[in-house]
């Protein structure tokens, strides 16, 4: 049986905005590899509806025993919920899964801009939105990133990180290895 072991490159904490598909995968994901998650959406029915599909993907690998019980309910209690952006104060690193469209997802990086340490990476599992415009909307456009994941999430082995104009060799690093 395998059960998940602690990732050696792990952030305090790592947020993910958006419960839905692509947003639960990499909260699965993130949990799977021993960080903990803060998953953010805008109501508590998309969040348990984002968790209820955690718990039957992860139930799915326990029917198969790829995992067994006790490691399931590690991954699922490093997933904590909210729909307060606030929650993100302290985080190092948030991924932002939210809809393909440019003016939601730049109303998510000018909030998370606001409301996280200077030093956080900020991400987006963006396929087609330039990174640099999103950048643009920070004070930190050097920590802005794509890291696109494939869906399903938790079965793609594949993460495909894009650099905006501005991002720096720092981030990109950072991201690579937390990505492997």
């Amino acid at each position: 049986m395998m059960n998940p072991e602690k990732n050696p490159v792990n952030p305090v904490s790592i947020g993910v905005v958006g419960a839905g598909t692509m947003g639960n995968g990499i909260a699965q994901v993130v949990a799977r590899a021993g960080h903990t998650v803060i998953l953010h959406d805008v109501s508590e029915e998309f969040l348990n509806r984002g968790m209820s599909a955690v718990d039957k993907s992860l139930q799915r690998d326990v029917d198969k025993e790829r995992l067994d019980v006790p490691g399931k309910q590690a991954i699922v209690e490093r997933i904590r919920t909210t729909t307060d952006f606030a929650a993100f104060k302290d985080a190092s690193f948030v991924i932002e899964a939210v809809t393909e469209n440019l003016a939601v997802k730049t109303e998510v990086f000018k909030t998370l801009d606001q409301i996280t340490p200077p030093h956080a990476i900020l991400a987006s599992n963006t396929s087609s939105i330039s990174i640099t415009k999103l950048g643009a909307a920070t004070k930190r456009p050097d920590k802005v990133i794509g890291m696109h994941f494939m869906n399903p999430v938790p079965v793609m082995k594949l993460v495909e990180v894009i650099r905006g104009m501005a991002t720096s060799d720092e981030t990109y690093e950072r991201v690579r290895t937390l990505s492997e």
